[in-house]
């Protein structure tokens, strides 16, 4: 196996349920693990952190072998450098900050504990040391849980829908941090979620699971758009473009974010100039125009080429553009499509109603 790569080939049966994926994943960034309830998505965290005794197969992360039936070899969890961030934080209520911290020092198990001030910089959570888990929000108490799996050292981040027992105000809180740990983390993260948006804040490559099995993975911007997949069929289907700041106008508040052949203009605070951002565009605010409207108040109207259509009853169809070598989703009535005389290769224009910066 390639080191600077997570190789995995696990099986593990249960009643009424079966795991059973080989993938390879990236060394470096953040890897969604994504479906709906009961595909399987924490049963294989668990396995990989080798909480799952009766797993089969192969497991090699970063170079390292942690399991493989074939010689025997079973790494048992505890002496797997991973880190593990569940729902809940799980702190030890009696100890402050300060010694749960400490914790995650003693587990790396070394002569020379990790140096604590850049965890406690990276997490901006120095404010926090003195105090006991119960006067801590939740986005605060899940900081200081992702605070301990890093002073551990581990080569492998694991985090079980960090968010879901957060409410919104809560999840505006910890998302930021979430973002920096994705900007300034080097070692890989495999992140669950059952939320689309929240993993295209934060993933650079994505994993869909359906029933215990692997449905497809690959580069977060490469399948979001795909007709054939689960992801763009939703009302809530969109893309993720990544794009840089080209310019700012002060008068409006707008950034211009360029991309291959294009840019886009949408609402922003004051950004640098070459800066990089990832654009969110829903498909119900795509719609399509044979020639380019010019007395429209819709800002962005892009040179689009028609790649797919995926009708979608009852009266609806879903059409993948490609634009500059990004792929962009519309969402149409079968009726609007049939009077453009829509077709796949046909080239058009793409009005953009909205677009939202999400990191």
């Amino acid at each position: 196996m390639i080191a600077g790569t997570i190789d995995l080939c696990l099986q593990l049966t249960r009643p009424a349920f079966a795991l059973d994926v080989d993938l390879r994943l990236p060394g470096r960034g953040v890897t969604a693990i994504f479906g709906t309830s009961g595909s399987g998505k924490t049963t294989l965290l668990r396995a990989i952190a080798g909480l799952e005794s009766h797993t089969n197969g192969h497991l090699e992360v970063l170079g390292e072998v942690w399991q493989d039936s074939a010689t025997g070899r079973f790494m048992p969890p505890h002496q797997r450098p991973l880190g593990y961030v569940f729902q809940d934080a799980e702190l030890f209520p009696h100890l402050d900050v300060r010694a749960n911290l400490a914790f995650g020092r003693r587990r790396a198990g070394d002569a020379t504990p990790p140096d604590t001030a850049p965890v406690i910089a990276l997490l901006g959570i120095g404010h926090l040391l003195d105090r006991h888990p119960d006067s801590l929000s939740g986005g605060e108490r899940q900081r200081i849980a992702i605070a301990r799996a890093l002073l551990a050292k581990p080569r492998l981040l694991l985090m079980d829908e960090p968010l879901a027992a957060l409410d919104e105000a809560r999840k505006a809180e910890f998302l930021p941090w979430l973002e920096k740990l994705h900007d300034e983390l080097e070692i890989p993260v495999l992140y669950v979620s059952h939320s689309l948006p929240e993993v295209a804040q934060l993933a650079d490559h994505l994993v869909l699971l359906e029933d215990g099995r692997v449905r497809a993975e690959g580069a977060l911007a490469e399948l979001l758009p795909r007709l054939d997949l689960p992801l763009s069929h939703g009302e809530e289907a969109f893309v993720v473009i990544a794009a840089t700041v080209g310019a700012y106008d002060t008068d409006y508040a707008l950034a211009r974010l360029d991309f291959p052949e294009q840019s886009l203009w949408a609402p922003s605070p004051p950004r640098a100039i070459g800066t990089a951002v990832r654009v969110r565009i829903q498909a119900r605010d795509v719609s399509l125009a044979i020639t380019p409207q010019h007395d429209s108040s819709i800002l962005n109207t892009l040179a689009a080429r028609v790649k797919g259509i995926d009708a979608q009853p009852p009266g609806r169809a879903l059409v993948r553009l490609e634009i500059g070598g990004n792929a962009l989703l519309a969402r149409l009535t079968q009726k609007s499509l049939d009077q453009l005389e829509v077709r796949v290769g046909q080239e058009l224009f793409a009005q953009v109603k909205s677009v939202a910066l999400v990191g």
